[in-house]
């Protein structure tokens, strides 16, 4: 891609708009930054690319932005349906994500995960498996650190692990791994992409542009990933937990086996596996395969599925206080991966659930709830939805508590109803945008809150 005496737009002043806007301008562009909120409402500081000559442009977007731009690079928060986006379509003005654009000028194999849930912890450990393979590792995309970064840092000679999202897949069109995974799919962002099948067809662009000599990992668990077989032009590897496969990274017995070419090569037991749950079973399944097709030795991958205990903000170990232990979980911005969580634990679980509601059925999230909650304390815009949905599904009014938008009266609820051998658990089933800027700030305050009780 050339970027020398080009006139590049990039829409949204986030993690992945700011690396867009600093290699284009790197590369020769004249680079505008633009975002349709205040730079007060903005948490970045701007400073660094103001010294770079970056324009910046905040607040109420026009068309006239648009005169004379050969390229706009889009953030993936940015809906392709804003006015602005579709104005420069019908312009026909080349727009492309900052997933494509890492894409363009990665040099070293990218080997691509997404999915509904478990992308961030699968993500993670296989980057630590490919270390097991390659010199230089580069870990990026929805993860917190943009892709384009990473693929110039990696440059020649290494391999990029990449977390990538529906979001980001929206504007790609040549993105290429060489082995891609989708994890599941299940409801969720369906406000964004309108429609089940458009939200899977988000994820299915991830493997759209691979060939013979490209692999996709699939969850042979997950109804509708099973069957992207059909729409596959790679040769495909199966991972699953429950079925015994010819073929594949399964689950035998209680022992994580890889099958390839008439081979067996035994990785490690569930017991040995660092992390816990039958969903990260199929994360390690998972992370296992890509690592094993992008060329890791099995034996060598063994210490380090033994080794890796899980990711900050999902299931994530607190404190325990009184008998009572604290779990982090709140990177479950679905009902699916709340699921998760509460299969986790035997039951004995204060939960606290709830923020930004994303509208999706709720039936059998609290079904689970029925069965294996003591108590629920709901919070942020969700609360009054969750506790009707709570209480259809048979649930007892008297045991649903009400936080309001406070984290500290949550965590002071549960810690005033719990006694010994219970389990607090922030598993939110919903986004957090209507009391924090992420799940992150949101797991990092109830981590704070927690660590600050007194035992009684």
């Amino acid at each position: 891609m050339e970027f020398k005496n080009k006139k590049i737009l990039v829409i949204g002043a986030g993690i992945s708009g700011f690396a867009a806007a600093k290699i284009a301008k790197k590369f020769g562009a004249d680079v505008t930054l633009s975002d349709s909120k205040s730079e007060s409402d903005l948490k970045y500081n701007f400073d660094e690319l103001r010294s770079l000559d970056i324009n910046l442009k905040f607040g109420k977007q026009n068309d006239d932005q648009l005169d004379g731009v050969d390229l706009i690079i889009v953030s993936p928060a940015v809906p392709l349906k804003i006015p602005l986006l579709q104005s420069a379509i019908n312009r026909g003005i080349e727009i492309i994500s900052e997933v494509e654009l890492a894409f363009d000028l990665a040099s070293s194999p990218i080997f691509a995960v997404t999915g509904t849930n478990g992308k961030t912890t699968t993500v993670t450990l296989l980057g630590l498996l490919l270390e097991t393979a390659y010199k230089k590792v580069g870990v990026g995309g929805n993860i917190g650190v943009a892709l384009s970064e990473v693929a110039l840092d990696v440059s020649d000679g290494g391999c990029i692990a990449a977390e990538i999202s529906s979001y980001q897949m929206e504007s790609t069109k040549n993105f290429h791994p060489h082995v891609s995974a989708i994890l599941n799919v299940t409801p969720d962002h369906l406000k964004r992409h309108g429609s089940m099948e458009n939200y899977q067809a988000m994820k299915e662009k991830i493997f759209s542009q691979e060939t013979a000599n490209d692999f996709l990992v699939l969850n042979y668990d997950d109804d509708r990933c099973r069957g992207m077989i059909d729409r596959a032009n790679c040769k495909v590897f199966y991972f699953s937990r429950k079925t015994d496969l010819d073929e594949g990274a399964i689950l035998k017995g209680d022992q994580l086996i890889i099958k390839w070419n008439n081979q067996i090569y035994n990785l490690c037991t569930i017991d040995e596996l660092g992390i816990k749950g039958n969903h990260n079973i199929e994360n390690a399944l998972a992370a296992s395969a890509v690592a094993f097709l992008a060329g890791a030795d099995p034996q060598k991958m063994i210490e380090v599925l033994k080794k890796f205990t899980g990711v900050e903000h999902r299931i994530e170990f607190v404190r325990e206080i009184d008998g009572v232990k604290y779990y982090n979980d709140s990177k479950a911005t679905n009902t699916d991966s709340a699921i998760k969580a509460l299969e986790t634990f035997n039951g004995k679980i204060i939960l606290i659930a709830g923020g930004d509601d994303k509208g999706t059925d709720l039936t059998d999230f609290m079904q689970l709830v029925k069965a294996r909650v003591d108590e629920l304390i709901l919070v942020g815009d969700a609360a009054a939805r969750f506790k009707q949905a709570a209480i259809d599904n048979n649930f007892d009014q008297n045991k649903i508590h009400e936080a309001g938008y406070s984290m500290n009266k949550a965590v002071e609820i549960a810690k005033n109803i719990s006694h010994a051998d219970q389990i607090v658990l922030l598993s939110p089933a919903c986004a957090s945008f209507d009391m924090y800027d992420g799940f992150e700030s949101r797991g990092k305050d109830f981590k704070k809150i927690v660590k600050e009780l007194i035992s009684n």
